[in-house]
């Protein structure tokens, strides 16, 4: 029995010798080696965070500090040899800043105010003054009825106080081995995001957010005041949009966010019916001039593939309350950084590099979907162009100051052992988890809605979640400079590994056309965005 079955055995072993091996992927350590070289002993990156941040910051888009920084982008680019240029995108709307903001609690006793004013809102006459009253935040056009007439000349308390449990853990953390373990599996089928019943659209979010701006500017009260998110607390305040960047709507009135200890405080003296004055005095700026925005582009020249593109990313916008540092600054200063290195080592890459600092964002990832749609297909019809057929890859950063620990494949399990190979010369700086999981809100889902390979990196969480993202503590100091050299090393070593491979990374099937959900348009009202 055994004889008659040990030649069996052997055309068994014959035929996985005849079968090809997959190829083990090619990994360029002596580029790599260099590159960390640059990366660590030679880096600017923190130079490009003062630029972006103190300098130029906050960076609005369509503000004056946005354009401001687009500019110096494009400058520095130019002066290492790197071509640039801004890419014109639109439209998007209104561009607004502030120039000046003074809160202050001035009876029964005084205090300052600890906030900021909410993007697209109107200035003060002047230094104002009064008794606020407070109200519930309207959700519906039954709630407005009932306070037409009641809000002119007053000093509106927009929604309750909020209770504030003490933190019991750091409000930073890195990621533990747990932590990443556990990414590692892929989600639930049928487990993504499911709207609560009766829970509006998004466009039906922006079209009540629309007649909510009207509603107020109509009624002229002095001023609005919010509370802050869910997560302002101890001084940080969190904030974006306050009104319209659509020039047909008006400006909303002056609209201002406190920490909510402050705001509580105001609360508790008017039901305790204690005889409140608040004081304000903001200065804002509207821009209708120039109501299309721009991308920053830059480009290395490919040799032997240069039609080819290999791109990196980050959005070059924030919001108002700090100088936008971990959100998006971060990002930014790293793909700056990223291009510098591969210019400064002068490699004769295959594929053109090209790198793109995205605005509108913060509003819905505006400004790369309107890059991908000009150039690369069109989400909603799924009609693709030339181009389409010429990107290699998309590499992203938008998730703050932390380190990356791994990649997130997007769903693209083709991509996984090359994840895995190009990660392995990170392994002991912490970056060795690759995850078929997708994750959102950031420009690389762009590429990915019109089937490109595009991908965000995972980061450690640090504070940004409790602390910076879109607060007025989004600033220079929450940077870790030694999480930037490394994110900077990864990300080059990603991209000029794309630029050198045989093949371009494998993509997906095309996904079928999505229509968009009500009319999306870029000049809806603002009322927050949904970008990290």
């Amino acid at each position: 029995m055994r004889f008659k079955q040990f030649p069996i055995f052997l055309c068994i072993l014959a035929l996985f010798a005849l079968a090809p091996a997959r190829a083990e992927e090619r990994v360029d350590l002596d580029a790599i080696y260099k590159i960390k070289t640059e990366a660590f002993e030679n880096s600017k990156v923190m130079d490009h965070m003062f630029y972006l941040t103190d300098v130029n910051g906050p960076r609005l888009a369509n503000s004056p500090g946005f354009f401001a920084a687009a500019d110096w982008v494009v400058k520095q680019l130019k002066e290492w040899g790197i071509s640039a240029h801004q890419e014109k995108w639109g439209p998007f709307g209104r561009g607004w800043t502030y120039t000046h903001f003074s809160a202050s609690l001035t009876a029964p006793q005084y205090a300052p105010l600890i906030g900021f004013p909410l993007a697209w809102s109107a200035s003060t006459n002047g230094t104002v003054s009064g008794e606020p009253i407070r109200i519930d935040q309207p959700a519906n056009a039954a709630d407005l009825e009932k306070l037409k007439g009641t809000l002119k000349g007053k000093i509106v308390l927009m929604g309750a106080p909020r209770d504030l449990a003490m933190l019991a853990e750091a409000p930073g953390r890195r990621y533990t081995n747990a932590d990443l373990a556990a990414m590692l599996a892929a989600p639930e089928p049928g487990a993504g995001f499911q709207r609560p019943p009766g829970a509006p659209t998004p466009a039906q979010a922006r079209e009540f957010a629309t007649r909510l701006n009207k509603f107020l500017s109509d009624e002229q009260p002095l001023v609005v005041v919010h509370g802050g998110a869910g997560r302002s607390e101890a001084g940080d305040v969190f904030g974006a949009g306050g009104g319209s960047r659509d020039p047909k709507d008006p400006i909303a009135p002056p609209t201002v966010v406190l920490t909510p200890e402050h705001y509580n405080r105001i609360c508790r003296l008017l039901d305790h019916k204690i005889s409140v004055q608040l004081e304000f005095d903001i200065q804002t700026k509207t821009f209708e001039d120039r109501t299309d925005s721009i991308n920053v582009i830059g480009e290395i020249e490919g040799g032997r593939k240069k039609d080819q593109i290999v791109m990196l990313g980050a959005h070059l916008d924030s919001w108002q309350g700090g100088t936008g540092a971990t959100d998006n600054g971060a990002g930014s200063a790293v793909m700056i950084e990223v291009m510098r290195i591969l210019r400064t080592l002068n490699f004769k890459m295959d594929r053109t590099v090209r790198l793109a600092l995205w605005s509108g964002e913060e509003e819905g990832l505006l400004g790369s979907k309107a890059y991908v749609k000009e150039h690369f297909g069109d989400p909603e019809t799924m009609k693709v162009t030339a181009e389409h057929s010429k990107l290699a890859g998309y590499f992203n950063v938008d998730n703050g100051t932390g380190k990356i620990r791994g990649i997130y494949l997007q769903g693209n399990d083709m991509m996984r052992p090359i994840a895995e190979a190009w990660l392995a010369p990170f392994h002991d700086l912490g970056a060795a988890t690759v995850t078929i999981r997708n994750t959102g809100g950031t420009d690389h889902q762009s590429f990915d809605a019109v089937g490109l390979p595009g991908f965000q990196f995972i980061q450690d969480p640090m504070d940004y979640a409790s602390r910076t993202h879109h607060s007025n503590m989004d600033l220079y100091d929450r940077i870790q400079k030694g999480d930037l050299m490394q994110m900077a090393a990864i990300v080059a070593s990603f991209v000029y590994e794309t630029a050198m491979r045989d093949e371009m990374l494998p993509r997906k099937p095309l996904p079928k056309p999505r229509p968009a959900e009500g009319s999306g348009a870029p000049s809806a009202a603002a009322t927050g965005g949904g970008g990290n």
